[in-house]
């Protein structure tokens, strides 16, 4: 294996990783800080909403994905213009995809989380806890849809900075706010809006700086450049948001037969399992302005090169997680503040969970390379 390939390799999925597992973090944070001030009922009620978070930063991720991808395959191959207009029409995607978020959010709250399983308290403190998620939905769709484009042009290292400014910032003032201030869930939410807002923040000044074009209004070919957004962006829109869909089948069932016990209880290993996923993700999205760039450039071997490394990485982080996550799996109810009853079914259920994340990690790896060279139709597949 060439060495300067695995050197370009890992300083693209090394802080892809980190980025990726940051930010399922703000989620996870946000319970341990609630599980540890209001007990299960407010643990149950994070991971009840925990859907609609994901649901924005999956909106943010796919059309983000979507257009880097475009852009770096029009850039790769000499056509510059055609490359410019796929980052401004992203742009303008992600302002649509915002201000719609925010009006449907805001207009069926209540009705969203009893769909979801909430029921009793649980959907009081869920209205609080997403009063402040709708507020801050552009940040949210934006912080997680301008890293590809950053990733895309050589900025893996600041979007990791930037993402680790923003997790930094949310433990802070979750911290300030639901330990110290007693804000509850709605404290947790701000925290993570504030958080997602700063890392937002930096990616536009990361794109101003680098005098990336991402702002101005396309009209000629702009239904071509968002029918080709879509048809990329489907697929990771698909990988942050299909297990969630089964999340919401999981809370419905544990609320039904077992309350809030084992709605907890899941809760925290969906917490464990986010983390794993976004991990095996975040080398697949890492590995992926290289495959487009080679894609581009026609570069064959360089494309088979780059998938092997990212099997070979994916494959090792899903085994070292199986190991550590069984060893520790008496310790994961504690830690995110459940009850002791809750904690015992954690540890019996974590096994049957560990036994999926080697098929996972191939799966994700392979899905990132087909979306990266305008395989749609077999990363459709592979998601849905």
């Amino acid at each position: 294996m060439n060495r300067n390939a695995c050197k370009t390799f890992y300083s693209y999925v090394i802080p892809s990783v980190l980025a990726f597992a940051l930010s399922g973090i703000y989620t996870i944070v946000d319970g341990f800080f609630v599980g540890r001030s209001v007990g299960d009922t407010g643990l149950s009620t994070i991971n009840i909403a925990y859907p609609v978070v994901s649901l924005l930063q999956a909106l943010g991720t796919g059309v983000g994905m979507g257009g880097a991808v475009m852009y770096t395959l029009h850039h790769s191959s000499g056509r510059q213009d055609e490359a410019k207009k796929y980052l401004r029409c992203t742009t303008l995607l992600l302002l649509a995809a915002s201000a719609l978020l925010t009006v449907l959010l805001f207009c069926a709250m209540e009705p969203v989380l009893r769909l979801l399983g909430a029921a009793g308290e649980m959907v009081t403190l869920g209205v609080e806890y997403l009063e402040y998620i709708a507020l801050g939905t552009v940040f949210q769709i934006f912080a997680t849809g301008v890293v590809p484009i950053i990733r895309n042009n050589d900025g893996a290292r600041f979007a990791m900075g930037t993402m680790i400014a923003g997790f930094l910032c949310n433990i802070a003032l979750d911290y300030l706010f639901v330990w110290v201030y007693e804000w509850s869930v709605a404290g947790a939410a701000l925290a993570t809006v504030i958080g997602q807002a700063l890392t937002a923040a930096g990616g536009f000044f990361y794109l101003a700086r680098h005098k990336i074009p991402v702002w101005g209004l396309e009209v000629k070919g702009i239904g071509k450049c968002v029918k080709d957004i879509f048809k990329i962006g489907i697929a990771p829109f698909g990988i942050s948001f299909t297990p969630l869909i089964s999340q919401m089948f999981m809370n419905r069932f544990s609320m039904r037969y077992g309350g809030e016990t084992a709605v907890a209880s899941y809760a925290c290993v969906a917490y464990v399992f986010a983390i794993v996923c976004l991990l095996v993700q975040g080398v697949g999205d890492g590995s992926q302005p290289l495959v487009s760039r080679y894609y581009g450039e026609k570069d064959t071997g360089a494309v088979l090169q780059t998938r092997r490394l990212a099997y070979g990485t994916a494959t090792v982080l899903a085994g070292l997680c199986m190991a550590g996550l069984y060893a520790a799996r008496g310790l994961i109810g504690p830690v995110f503040g459940a009850s002791a009853e809750a904690a015992g079914i954690v540890a019996a259920a974590m096994p049957v969970f560990l036994s999926g994340y080697l098929f996972l990690a191939f799966s994700r790896v392979t899905t990132a390379v087909f979306y990266a060279t305008e395989r749609a139709g077999y990363s459709y597949t592979l998601v849905y």
